[in-house]
């Protein structure tokens, strides 16, 4: 049985692989992801796994939207922490569910479930903007905290210009300063107004106004160049070029 699994929490990941084994599940992993993007990615690349454990809320948006942009002929496991409007809706759809934590003996059940239907579950478009619409993210931070000389501080957020991630390290540029920042890439983008904060690549997430030229780059790319770039570049992935300017044109 080859699986794939989509989860933004390594812990959470390892505790269910944990389980599976527990339950005397007979699985080839395939690969463990922990992004819309890259889950995008995989399956426009590979054949479709027997079984995928999807959690919801991932590094860098809802799951929901893997559907509307790639097409999964596989069955679903969700894995969520969310109230019951979102499990009746699984429910509508024929989507099996597991509440956050896990019980084993939820486990069991889902996976004995999948046993016996072992069919394609076809994700209803309509479901899916109820539940996009139903689940409401967070509103945008307006500061970050961030480490200055043995404490922290707090930054207003239109005080950056950008942020990078560099050998595990998120760092934050200021029109005078470069501060840490302890979250991760994804972290951090997913709770920023993305109106104005763009992630053009896996580790760089751009201010729309400090963008002051935006030029061709080979491989179908194209290169920023802004304000204050401390010695970066700034090149949008081949994946995100068209995205990007739309989000430009807004």
């Amino acid at each position: 049985m080859q699986i794939l699994i989509v989860e933004d929490e390594p812990r959470a990941a390892s505790q269910l692989q944990d389980m599976l084994t527990k339950c005397n599940f007979k699985y080839h992993l395939l690969d463990i992801l922990d992004t819309v993007e890259d889950t995008v990615l995989w399956f426009q690349k590979n054949d479709a796994p027997d079984l995928v454990f999807m959690d919801i809320q991932l590094a860098d948006g809802l799951s929901f939207e893997i559907f509307q942009k790639v097409e999964i002929d596989s069955p679903i496991i969700f894995t969520t922490a969310f109230d019951q409007y979102a499990i009746q809706a699984f429910k509508v759809n024929s989507v099996d569910y597991l509440l956050k934590p896990i019980q084993k003996e939820d486990l069991d059940a889902a996976l004995n479930k999948f046993t016996k239907a072992n069919k394609s579950t076809n994700i209803d478009s309509d479901i899916l903007k109820q539940l996009l619409g139903s689940i409401q993210k967070p509103k945008p931070r307006s500061g970050i905290l961030v480490k200055e000389g043995s404490g922290f501080v707090q930054v207003d957020i239109s005080h950056f210009q950008h942020f990078y991630s560099e050998d595990s390290i998120t760092f934050g540029i200021t029109k005078d300063k470069r501060f840490i920042i302890e979250e991760t890439i994804d972290q951090l983008f997913s709770t920023l107004d993305q109106e104005n904060f763009y992630k053009i690549n896996r580790g760089q997430i751009i201010y729309k106004p400090s963008i002051l030229k935006i030029d061709p780059y080979f491989n179908h790319r194209v290169k920023l160049t802004i304000s204050n770039p401390r010695d970066q570049e700034f090149i949008v992935s081949r994946q995100k070029t068209t995205e990007f300017k739309g989000w430009m044109n807004r």
